[in-house]
């Protein structure tokens, strides 16, 4: 390969940082080659003009080499990027360090590898003879934390540029879009640095941005509803939650600047696939899918449902009044007894007035036709009606709810003990009860639905 001149590497690279040209053309235009332009600028951006600069052959420890590997491979660097990070001239010579390493371990790096004709010298017994690595323990822990900061800072900014669509971002636009939205999380002039863009520059690109988008305020608002439902609604619920904000906005508006965003409702369309058993009555069908109600604790569905986590299975069985889906009652259980039932219902009793007596409408479950379930009900002058033998429409209102849950909390999330999992059902409830707006509600949720019919 063709030696160059510190003068030479230090124009190519400017001419490259100047934003004006991609890597490729800049090579071209200076004859340089584009392999090594790459490797020049990437080492510019970190160490400046001074990691352009000629060095002799530099020997390196062994826990210089061990830190090279486990920064790589921590950071997920190429070759070429931790060279840069380094400051060492042939990025291939790290190749051969994790051959090594994973061949023979960290012994394997404190031996230089045998070349044809070489003879072994020993090292003389000199403080000199140690090399000074980059990765010494003499460092500050501030000098050490800024140093960390820098490497994500050179890793998450090439991230975002592949995110606009090209990994050599040439327009001053792009890259000022690129430091807007890492601006948050590293100071503005590292990032600068990292651009090759001029102060004066960014701060007119942003201006012309802003001023582009007439939407940013707008941006905004849905990406913070977005997130604080961890991406449970989708734009109508947005469009709603934005309109009680006190801003008028179109649902087409918002699904178009969800767009934008690349952001959409993270929960999976439900699937059903209808089935029609042989007929059979526990309990006459009053309910007759008629899921409406015209006042509170008129009309009530229950059914349970499974999870499990790591070969353990977790049981819910809730009340949902048909009036606003509100989960009045529920209890959860390891065990599917009839305990769990016998809980649920004690705790819906308790919200009855003496007037009313709501129909409660369940599946043909086991629990369901025992006899100490129906003399519950009667105690309390609550009405039994069934579904009909398999078919799971008669109580699609109970198995939309099911659907809800799991879509919105338990296939978005990890769990590592049922304890946990109980945790995050509690909770989860709790949201769908008091914060989850239905649109099917005017935009409200159950509870401020019912707390508002009782005000009027």
């Amino acid at each position: 390969m063709a030696k160059y001149t510190v003068q030479v590497k230090l124009l190519a690279v400017q001419d490259y940082c100047s934003g004006k040209a991609g890597l490729r053309d800049v090579a071209g235009r200076h004859d340089v080659d584009f392999s090594s332009l790459r490797q020049w600028v990437a080492a510019y951006q970190v160490h400046g003009a001074a990691a352009l600069e000629s060095k002799k052959v530099q020997h390196y420890s062994a826990e210089f080499r061990l830190s090279v590997l486990k920064r790589m491979r921590e950071e997920q660097l190429s070759y070429r990027q931790v060279a840069a990070l380094f400051d060492i001239r042939k990025f291939n010579i790290i190749g051969d360090w994790e051959r090594r390493y994973d061949k023979a371990g960290k012994n394997a790096l404190s031996r230089q590898p045998n070349r044809p004709g070489s003879q072994k010298k020993m090292p003389k017994p000199t403080s000199s003879s140690q090399p000074q690595s980059p990765d010494d323990d003499s460092r500050t822990r501030d000098e050490l934390i800024a140093e960390l900061n820098q490497l994500r800072l050179e890793n998450d900014y090439p991230k975002k540029a592949r995110c606009l669509g090209s990994e050599e971002t040439s327009s001053a636009a792009e890259k000022a879009q690129i430091v807007i939205e890492l601006r948050q999380h590293y100071p503005l002039e590292d990032l600068l640095k990292a651009a090759g863009l001029a102060r004066s520059t960014f701060y007119y690109q942003h201006k012309v941005l802003q001023a582009a988008d007439k939407y940013a305020d707008l941006k905004a608002r849905i990406r913070t509803i977005f997130d604080e439902h961890k991406g449970r609604y989708g734009y109508r619920r947005i469009t709603l939650a934005v309109r009680d904000a006190g801003h008028r906005v179109n649902h087409k508006t918002v699904q178009r600047l969800m767009t934008e965003l690349q952001i959409k409702s993270l929960v999976r369309v439900k699937k059903y696939r209808a089935y029609k058993g042989e007929a059979g009555q526990a309990a006459p069908n009053l309910l007759k899918r008629e899921f409406e109600a015209q006042q509170p604790n008129q009309k009530w569905v229950t059914d349970v449902t499974e999870f499990k986590v790591g070969g353990q299975k977790l049981y819910l069985s809730p009340i949902l009044d048909l009036y606003n889906g509100e989960i009045i009652s529920y209890d959860i259980a390891r065990r599917p007894l009839f305990s769990m039932v016998g809980a649920m219902l004690k705790k819906a009793f308790d919200r009855l007035q003496p007037q009313e007596k709501p129909i409660l409408h369940s599946d043909q479950g086991w629990q369901y036709r025992m006899p100490i379930y129906g003399r519950l009900l009667k105690e309390r002058s609550v009405t039994p009606s069934m579904s009909r033998k398999g078919n799971c429409y008669d109580n699609a209102a109970m198995e939309s709810f099911f659907g809800t849950l799991k879509s919105e909390f338990f296939y978005l999330n990890k769990f590592s003990s049922l304890d946990e999992l109980h945790a995050g059902l509690v909770d989860y409830i709790h949201y769908y009860n008091h914060r989850r707006i239905r649109l099917k509600l005017n935009g409200l949720s159950p509870v401020e639905y019912r707390t508002q019919s009782i005000q009027v």
